[in-house]
């Protein structure tokens, strides 16, 4: 079974801004969480806005709390605005729900942290997570 380790978050951090680098994105901020929520990495590129840490951290940490991907999570805050305004005040406005917060699981599928990234449009954040996540080696799980 993996763990979030600081080895495995470094691996996907550096990776989401590889390929952010690669598909020509802003400049990402990219936040890697263990599945109690904790932050393992947190990096920001040149130039990056300053609040991009904090959206980052609010995608995963939206994912983790709500147990799918922020994707998902934007999708039903759409269908459901008083239970997420509710959500939003019982998180004290920690989650983000918009696409860029891509759980973590291991190969048993347990979930194991989450990525979040901001900088981009939220799907090119969002793919460049996946992208990410998957060459680590682990599952994607972004909604």
């Amino acid at each position: 079974m993996k763990d979030m380790t600081l080895a495995l978050a470094s691996e996907l951090a550096d990776g989401t801004l590889a390929a952010g680098r690669a598909d020509g994105c802003a400049p990402l901020a990219v936040v890697v969480l263990d599945a109690g929520g904790h932050d393992v990495v947190v990096k920001r590129e040149d130039r990056c806005g300053l609040l991009r840490t904090d959206i980052a951290r609010g995608k995963a940490w939206g994912a983790l709390g709500m147990g799918f991907g922020s994707r998902d999570l934007a999708k039903r805050a759409e269908g459901n605005p008083r239970f997420f305004a509710a959500l939003a005040a019982l998180s004290g406005g920690r989650m983000i729900p918009n696409p860029g917060g891509v759980l973590v699981r291991n190969a048993a599928g347990d979930v194991i942290g989450a990525v979040g990234v901001s900088g981009d449009t939220s799907d090119r954040d969002e793919a460049c997570a996946v992208a990410s996540v998957r060459r680590a080696g682990v599952v994607a799980d972004a909604g």
